[in-house]
């Protein structure tokens, strides 16, 4: 299964990057949501301004989705230097690496985008030029072999991913700012939408905007996906103005749910019910049970299933509460008590005493 492909997918496709880049806040005023990590590069980038120097390097790291890309434009916008985007899985080669930073001017900002995935070699020439502003280039072979030290202009490195657990210790530590980004809130997807209703020109009421946002899984990008393809549904079905009914009647041809769920959420929380009795059970046996693989299924599926409660990881393994059961109309079953440990008793508010003997 193609999960890039998915309708829910948070990664962005391949024919979303020109209608994407155009609704793109470029200003901090324009930026909704992850408040936690606005507020303070606010500070890091006006403190860099006044001594003249550029920002330290940035680690953002969380969901895909999310607007990491868009806060580093931002970032560029707000220091007036220029923005050059790559991938991890883009550089290769050491000489790659070299090609990129040593073609930067002072104070530039260079994106590296899944920077999790960047090969050992260039993850060490990446660390001196981050730390000395420079890089060794070696000419030659054997005994003819060279080593030129290429001086660097000082840049800004802003690196994101989606797994922060495979990231080395040693380029962890070399970031002086590091952001974590949060799923957004229903309100703040709310916002999102209206703002780019405005931007596409489309007519949508208060309850359709609320409802697409319950249903966009915390995720501004699909939740601008949902608005557009609802656009889609309404020019064509209806009268263009988009309705609470044409909201349902899209989504739910599309599979997607009231709380947001498609397919595979649903087979998710199925089969730890139905094969497991609602867990606990492994991640790894959820994935080969599923014929997926464990890290989409830990990065795509697992943050929204556990954000709604309908999941929980326990030291056992995950296990589904009772609200995923009565969302797919399973009976709950009873469970229970864990006992409290010797010596101890819970009296009827659930509060611990010391049994005296």
């Amino acid at each position: 299964m193609n999960d890039d492909r998915r309708f829910v997918s948070p990664v962005l496709q391949e024919d979303e990057e020109q209608s994407e880049r155009s609704i793109r806040p470029r200003h901090f005023e324009d930026y909704i949501g992850q408040t936690n990590v606005t507020d303070q590069l606010k500070i890091y980038i006006q403190a860099a301004k006044m001594r003249g120097e550029p920002l330290d390097h940035v680690l953002f790291f969380g969901p895909p989705g999310l607007g990491k890309t868009t806060l580093a434009g931002i970032i560029a916008n707000e220091m007036g230097a220029e923005l050059k985007i790559t991938s991890g899985p883009a550089i290769t080669r050491q000489a790659d690496l070299a090609s990129i930073v040593s073609n930067l001017n002072d104070g530039d900002v260079l994106f590296i985008d899944e920077i999790h995935r960047l090969n050992r070699a260039v993850e060490e020439t990446l660390y001196s030029a981050m730390e000395d502003f420079a890089i060794d280039i070696v000419m030659g072979k054997g005994a003819m072999a060279q080593t030129y030290r290429l001086s660097l202009p000082k840049f800004t490195l802003i690196g994101a991913t989606t797994r922060s657990g495979s990231l080395s210790a040693p380029l962890r530590d070399r970031f002086g700012v590091l952001a974590k980004f949060d799923l957004y809130t229903v309100e703040e997807l709310s916002q999102i939408i209206r703002r780019t209703a405005r931007i596409l020109d489309v007519n949508i009421d208060e309850e359709s905007t609320e409802l697409l946002a319950k249903r966009s899984r915390g995720t501004p990008r699909i939740a601008n996906r949902m608005l557009k393809r609802v656009r889609d549904f309404s020019m064509v079905m209806g009268n263009g103005n988009i309705t609470v009914d044409m909201v349902n009647q899209t989504l739910d041809t599309l599979g997607v749910d009231k709380a947001g769920l498609e397919e595979l959420d649903r087979r998710i929380l199925s089969l730890i019910i139905n094969s497991f009795h609602g867990g606990p059970v492994g991640i790894d046996t959820i994935a080969a049970a599923l014929g997926e693989e464990r890290v989409t299924i830990e990065d795509m599926y697992e943050p929204y299933l556990l954000q709604l409660g309908f999941l929980s990881r326990t030291q056992k393994g995950r296990m589904v509460t009772d609200a995923a059961y009565t969302h797919l109309g399973f009976p709950v079953p009873q469970r229970s008590p864990e006992p409290a440990p010797a010596g101890k008793t819970q009296d009827g508010d659930g509060v611990e005493q010391i049994r005296l003997c």
